[in-house]
């Protein structure tokens, strides 16, 4: 099945390797190149300009006469300011003659500026969320999922989160255990589900420009152990509960009890990642009432459990053990048993 990305000038680098990685790993892991034939096609010149001083060399324009499509994925462009009407015609002709089709961080745009995003569910990068809710207010838009599928349509963050829509993808044509082979080849130790949050609470708590909502969101940071309350927190910062509420919501799009109980998921998330402390200790350590708050807070911003999101990460440890396995009984080979322990090796 053909694969095109759709790569504007400037585009994201990663929006086209990662997810072409991806569908060349699961053709090779099926024993069958043929699966999947991955074309870059150019909005102009064949030569592309990328991030990180990369130069991509297009298989085809927009301007060539059309082929058959199975899937169309618009990449990024991070700093792009204008569209190019050409491309939105094309894409009106091209998207409904395809099998599925789907954009990688700003790549939304160019399917919101042709009108194929209507009455869809949409994701973008975290960063990029502002603009498009004020150029498209009317589309419904999933702002901290990593990727969402609404039908045909699939649509991702931007970056790495490319390489997680291709991989649902691949999931889908070839299934699970193809997927989750080429996630491991590729050390992805997790296959992060759509709606898990795209970056951590404390990124979120550094977009505040306001002094007195950092200084609210460090205190939160600084004491999740602690029983939080919202109007002593306001108190904290000497604004009225109402106010600081209001205000808080317009600077990060979130109430207040929301970032506290993304901030302590954050937390429990790490301490589920590090260590092999048991839940209630985690929860406790977090300012959860108990496991089932911890419970319900991880169903709600990441859309796992606890014990499911630290057996995801249990994958990293055993790859981790592996590789040391395998260092330390080459270099065994190589130095001779009585010496291994005089080698510095460095895992």
């Amino acid at each position: 099945m053909r694969i095109v990305v759709l790569a504007p000038p400037g585009v994201q680098s990663l929006d086209v390797v990662g997810p072409a990685e991806v569908f060349w790993e699961a053709a090779r892991r099926c024993g069958d190149m043929s699966r999947y034939d991955i074309q870059i096609m150019s909005t102009g010149q064949p030569s592309i300009g990328g991030t990180g001083q990369l130069r991509f060399l297009a298989d085809r324009t927009i301007f060539d006469s059309d082929e058959p499509i199975h899937t169309l994925l618009v990449a990024g462009d991070p700093s792009f300011q204008a569209i190019d009407p050409k491309v939105i015609s094309w894409l009106r002709r091209r998207v409904p003659t395809v099998r599925r089709y789907g954009s990688i961080c700003t790549g939304v745009f160019l399917l919101a500026a042709a009108g194929l995003l209507e009455g869809k569910r949409v994701t973008t990068h975290w960063e990029c969320t502002p603009r498009f809710r004020k150029e498209y207010p009317h589309i419904e838009l999933e702002p901290d999922a990593i990727y969402v599928r609404d039908g045909k349509l699939i649509t991702a963050a931007g970056v790495t989160a490319g390489i997680d829509l291709a991989l649902a993808l691949v999931e889908e044509d070839l299934g699970r255990e193809v997927a989750l082979t080429v996630a491991r080849y590729m050390v992805m130790f997790v296959k992060r589900p759509g709606g898990q949050s795209q970056f951590s609470t404390h990124l979120v708590g550094q977009m505040s420009e306001t002094s007195f909502i950092q200084k609210a969101q460090n205190f939160i940071l600084a004491n999740l152990e602690r029983e939080l309350h919202v109007d002593a927190i306001a108190r904290n910062v000497g604004m009225s509960t109402r106010n600081f509420g209001r205000v808080f919501r317009h600077e990060l799009g979130m109430t207040p009890l929301d970032f506290i109980i993304a901030a302590r998921t954050d937390a429990a998330r790490r301490l589920l990642e590090d260590t092999e402390r048991p839940l209630q200790a985690i929860a406790k350590a977090c300012g959860f009432a108990d496991v089932a708050a911890m419970r319900r807070a991880f169903a709600k911003t990441i859309g796992v459990t606890p014990n499911e999101y630290r057996a995801r990460f249990q994958i990293l440890r055993d790859h981790r053990s592996a590789f040391r396995t395998s260092d330390n009984a080459l270099a065994a080979q190589l130095l001779g048993a009585d010496n291994l322990s005089k080698a510095a090796i460095v895992s």
